[in-house]
């Protein structure tokens, strides 16, 4: 079946900050193809959020698709798979990511952990990338007949420039994570192929849940301007904004959801 909604993939979408963005995807008319490395339960859930909130369920379809986004083998038979059910991609968002199992300074960090973030957070979407670039441009018949040009949105975050001595390896993945999209925007602009990058601050996931006591303390003393909690909803809300076409002459730029802990203040 070749779906007649337009086709977001999102990667790492069963739970956080990923179904946020695919049920705020869902909301504006996509149809999603929810990847995940698992969980094909938590995968469901996400599912039926995107089905209740889609204002045009008969043309939309929403689906879970397991891969590994760190194993080539697994990126190719995503992308193979997700256009074999909806016959193309206009949008990919790179949000899959991993932190530490364990939080370790950095003079006692191991390689195995370093290895597993980079593979994960890095290598996954830089070729998930490519992999979804040129399918778009080794088919220029079907990349001009589609109603939108295609877009890449990327999920960073603070870490890739704010320093935490007790998890370096996340912040060195993110840190390189945030040149895939200028990389891309200057390689893709050719081809009306417009490049994003998100970077949330301190969202509400499970990946947050363990330091949530430090996180509050920071709320109360004023640590960003904007004093709450970030949530997927906030991310989600941003990606559509791209995936509306709302900044049509913007390409390779980041957008801070992040309470504006980016602003610097005497």
């Amino acid at each position: 079946m070749v779906a007649t909604a337009p086709v977001a993939l999102v990667t790492g979408a069963a739970r956080g900050i990923g179904r946020g963005i695919a049920v705020e995807l869902a909301r504006l008319g996509f149809s999603v193809a929810i990847n995940d490395i698992s969980n094909h339960e938590v995968a469901e859930e996400c599912r039926k959020l995107c089905e209740q909130v889609a204002p045009h369920p008969v043309n939309t379809s929403f689906e879970f698709f397991q891969a590994d986004i760190a194993q080539a083998s697994d990126r190719a038979r995503l992308v193979d798979a997700v256009r074999s059910r909806f016959g193309w991609i206009d949008l990919l968002v790179n949000n899959a990511g991993v932190a530490p199992h364990v939080r370790k300074d950095i003079l006692e960090a191991s390689e195995e952990s370093f290895d597993r973030l980079m593979a994960v957070n890095v290598k996954g979407p830089y070729f998930l990338t490519q992999a979804v670039a040129n399918l778009w441009v080794s088919d220029p018949e079907a990349l001009r007949s589609r109603a939108r040009k295609p877009k890449i949105v990327t999920i960073s975050s603070v870490s890739a420039y704010a320093a935490s001595l007790n998890r370096g390896e996340y912040c060195l993945s993110k840190a390189a994570l945030s040149m895939l999209t200028p990389l891309f925007a200057l390689r893709l602009a050719e081809y009306g192929i417009h490049v994003f990058e998100i970077r949330p601050g301190v969202i509400a996931t499970d990946m947050t849940l363990p330091v949530k006591e430090k996180y509050d303390r920071m709320i109360a003393e004023g640590a960003w301007p904007i004093r709450r909690w970030g949530t997927p909803e906030d991310v989600g809300r941003a990606v559509a904004a791209i995936a509306e076409e709302r900044l049509p002459f913007s390409t390779g730029e980041v957008i801070n959801v992040d309470g504006g802990f980016h602003l610097r203040r005497l």
